[in-house]
């Protein structure tokens, strides 16, 4: 069971989040297919934005959006205009007013969407696919994944019968519900046709009943990299009690400069004496 089907949906509840929190009731499949169409419209309208997925959240009269990206800057444009434009226009396509919230990713390195994402456009530049397949896991393992899986398929180097190539490195438990496995889809279009991009990733176990929402995830991972930032503060604050503490380098240092200013006097003194006993001598002569 766990090997065939969408890891993301078959921990949904357990680990795994809606990316669509609303109710619908007789509305539920026009706000699907709206849902989709939003996200489509968001993809194409920032191509270069690095995004991973959209959250929608909806209430009586607004729908807010919540764009995860690895690139803030590019999906926000300058001065906010960007950001400004978009809810315009998703305005007029809903009938309804639009917020739009920003979460940076900061280790796209272990997001399997955007792996996905950089492997077809590797691929589309004509890069061997071997070479971009072990890049893309060496990165992963670099940054802190626990399993990477990459399968890709198709005319892979342009042969011409179609086949499956497929990487691995690490643990990627699919029949375990308490791992947290990302999972995404990919294609790059080449010369030769599509190549169709699989990623599967395993970044740990989860313990305990968790809060899925939206706002809950996205404060759960604030309040993680804010943990993450005052270890390195506390670090580099050890560090410097221990270089503050060194009193043997200061002392060499101390003494150092207390023995080329005496040398200095002293060599003065000498010099001085001694073109002051010239100069009476040539007096005298």
């Amino acid at each position: 069971m766990g090997q065939k089907v969408n890891p993301v949906g078959f921990r949904l509840g357990i680990v795994k989040g809606w990316d669509s929190s609303w109710y619908g009731g007789k509305e539920f499949p026009d706000k699907l297919v709206e849902d989709e169409r939003i996200r489509k419209y968001i993809q194409a309208r920032i191509p270069k934005g690095s995004i991973a997925r959209v959250v929608i959240e909806r209430t009586l009269k607004r729908i807010t959006l919540t764009i995860h990206t690895a690139r803030p800057g590019i999906v926000i444009g300058k001065g906010g205009g960007e950001v400004d434009k978009i809810k315009e226009e998703l305005k007029k396509i809903t009938g309804k007013d639009v917020q739009i919230n920003i979460f940076e990713i900061k280790r796209p390195e272990i997001d399997a969407k955007l792996i996905g994402e950089t492997i077809a456009q590797q691929l589309q530049a004509r890069i061997s696919y071997r070479r971009a397949m072990k890049q893309a896991i060496s990165s992963a393992i670099r940054v802190g994944a626990q399993g990477i899986k990459v399968r890709v398929s198709g005319r892979l180097g342009g042969a011409e019968m179609a086949r499956t190539e497929e990487y691995k490195e690490g643990r990627v438990p699919l029949h375990t519900l308490r791992a947290d496995i990302d999972y995404a889809i990919s294609e790059a279009q080449t010369i030769y046709g599509k190549i169709g991009i699989k990623v599967w990733v395993f970044k740990g176990e989860l313990y305990g009943k968790r809060d899925l929402s939206p706002a809950a995830q996205i404060t759960a991972a604030q309040s993680e990299r804010g943990g993450e930032r005052s270890d390195r503060r506390g670090d580099r604050g050890d560090r410097r009690g221990e270089r503050g503490g060194d009193g043997e380098r200061n002392d060499r240092r101390r003494g150092r400069n207390d023995q080329n200013r005496g040398g200095g006097g002293q060599r003065g003194g000498q010099g001085g004496g001694q073109r002051g006993g010239q100069g009476q001598g040539g007096r005298k002569r």
